[in-house]
């Protein structure tokens, strides 16, 4: 068990030996961050106050007057108005570190152990570049795939790419109004995206130029077999372009299915929700309206011309993956603006009889300095041409600094550049706003991706030479003692690792493991400025040595599920 939870459980028997009458499932102890008041701490006497008529610290006194102390317990004190403050056996916490670090999941408890869960995340749209905007939904929602996974579940990666509705007619029209075939050769989709972005401006003003795109739009859904087999060409120029940058981003799908894909279960969708009695007609159009009570505006499912739209799909696609996969959950990750969508068709399917336990992550919006940027009006930055500069900009640094070969330069820049992207991305909580700048993303010191990287880096260097200098010896027949504050404070922070992928999954929260690896980084370097390591004496150097292993391990594992890569020479 993690320690966390030999603590909760601990506790838990001591109060309810103290107070028999109590429910002590709500008894937890939390980490201090203060090592002056202990490793962990319970604060449960003051909420009990009322419960049990006294004062909170006689309540904790209670507590601790009965406690017998587990073989990990060094000591507990009452403090402050009622805090009962853990202090662990540093003994123990060695063979409890050096234990977890045999395992490489670092004996995180396998929460998801049997379970399945979908994870929808990216979703670029067909004919168009993936840009900026696309890279939120896609790096958080990666992050959570490798979180989920690393605590045991059977993880569905599914890539629902926008690849049906209204754009298609717009494209349509464009491309066989405008289209330059020498573009479309040398670069197909920019010249897809160009053409959408013209034909759409002509939308605003040429009334007769939308009717036209509605047609194509109705004819491509018909089956006409050349606008068909132009959409045909529209997926798979697009497809190939995804995989490109999906690569560069160490991304994997376990399936890509469009809103195609699910086209022909739109019918049965629409004609259970009418068997269900949820849907009327308004304006010529069917809609879902919900009890007042709920306070969310009816959903139009059909839309007046016939045509189904995103809720519908987005139903059908729910109850397609419950009979397929039978997941515990179905993750959606997407932008802030969609929070409205996800209620009222996750509502829809509850009343519908689709069970699932459907969960939105939603984020904050990229903007530029300037303004928020659109597709529509092409003000967009590429995602290529991200990566690119980032790699670019790390290259210049490296080759400055540095007098590895040029092929090692290229690796470094490409590792380093696109961790500083992601890192910049995953280092805040996903749900503020993000204004992004060349500066912050490609930032190479503070916190910031490079600085994690290098910090393993240092690490992987130190073990290098001292696999050099004394080349006999093997770390794994050393004791490790943590003999000073600095080294047990170090120690204790890894002996946490588990608890923060826990929290970052429980919370679809990245961040939180960005946080941990952070501050773990910055108690290495304190550890490392303070105390001797090749110079030290023997016994001590290897000590501290094997503490050195375990933190590039926890600092590599953590970068990993943030899908960010390490590299021993930068």
């Amino acid at each position: 068990m993690l320690l966390k939870d030999l603590l909760n459980g601990w506790m838990q028997k001591s109060f309810l030996t103290a107070y028999p009458e109590l429910d002590v499932s709500g008894v937890l102890v939390f980490a201090t961050s203060n090592a002056e008041f202990g490793d962990y701490q319970c604060n449960n006497a003051m909420a009990l106050a009322k419960e049990l008529r006294k004062a909170p610290r006689m309540i904790s006194q209670g507590v601790v007057d009965v406690i017998e102390l587990p073989d990990y317990v060094e000591k507990v004190e009452v403090a402050g108005p009622g805090f009962i403050n853990i202090y662990v056996k540093t003994d123990w916490l060695s063979d409890y570190i050096l234990d977890i670090s045999k395992d490489e999941k670092f004996k995180t408890p396998q929460l998801g152990e049997g379970k399945t869960v979908i994870l929808d995340y990216s979703s670029p749209n067909v004919a168009k570049p993936m840009h900026i905007g696309h890279i939120r939904s896609t790096i958080i929602g990666n992050a959570l795939d490798r979180l989920h996974r690393f605590v045991g579940y059977d993880v569905i990666a599914d890539n629902h790419i926008g690849d049906w509705g209204t754009q298609f007619g717009i494209i349509i029209m464009g491309y066989k109004n405008f289209l330059d075939e020498k573009a479309l050769e040398e670069n197909p989709i920019e010249e897809l995206e160009r053409l959408y972005v013209k034909s759409y401006g002509k939308t605003k003003d040429d009334e007769e130029w939308l009717n036209q795109c509605r047609a194509e739009l109705v004819k491509l859904q018909n089956g006409d077999e050349e606008n068909l087999a132009m959409w045909k060409k529209f997926v798979a120029l697009s497809l190939s372009e995804f995989d490109r940058v999906y690569k560069r981003l160490d991304i994997e799908f376990d399936q890509m299915r469009g809103e195609s894909y699910y086209n022909p279960m739109l019918k049965d969708v629409l004609g259970l929700m009418d068997e269900k009695g949820i849907t009327s007609i308004s304006e010529g159009a069917t809609v879902v309206e919900f009890p007042e009570e709920e306070k969310l505006p009816l959903c139009i499912v059909r839309k007046t011309d016939g045509a189904s739209n995103y809720a519908t799909t987005d139903i059908a696609t729910v109850k397609t993956r419950v009979e397929e996969f039978h997941p515990e959950k179905i993750i959606y990750v997407t932008d802030e603006r969609q929070q409205l969508h996800f209620k009222q068709f996750f509502r829809i399917c509850e009343m519908i009889g689709i069970e699932a336990d459907l969960v939105h992550v939603w984020f904050g919006l990229m903007r530029l300095p300037e303004a928020t940027f659109s597709t529509r009006e092409g003000n967009v930055i590429k995602l290529e041409k991200l990566l690119d500069e980032a790699e670019s900009r790390t290259y210049d640094i490296v080759k400055t600094n540095s007098s590895m070969s040029e092929e090692a330069m290229r690796e470094v820049a490409k590792v380093v550049g696109i961790g500083a992207v992601k890192y910049a991305d995953l280092s805040q909580n996903p749900q503020s706003l993000v204004t992004f700048t060349w500066e912050k993303a490609l930032a190479l010191d503070g916190n910031s991706g490079p600085y994690l990287q290098y910090a393993y880096a240092r690490i992987a260097s130190v073990l290098d030479k001292y696999a050099e200098a004394y080349p006999e010896n093997n770390l794994d027949d050393f004791e490790l003692n943590l003999e000073s504050p600095v080294e047990r404070a170090l120690a204790m922070k890894l002996a946490r690792f588990s608890d923060a992928v826990c929290l970052a999954t429980a919370t679809y929260k990245p961040n939180v493991i960005a946080d941990y690896i952070y501050e773990l980084s910055q108690m290495y370097s304190t550890f490392y400025q303070t105390l001797p390591f090749l110079k030290a004496e023997d016994g001590v150097r290897e000590s501290r040595l094997k503490l050195c292993r375990i933190v590039a391990s926890v600092l590599k594992a953590g970068l990993k599920l943030l899908g960010i890569g390490t590299l021993d020479r930068i």
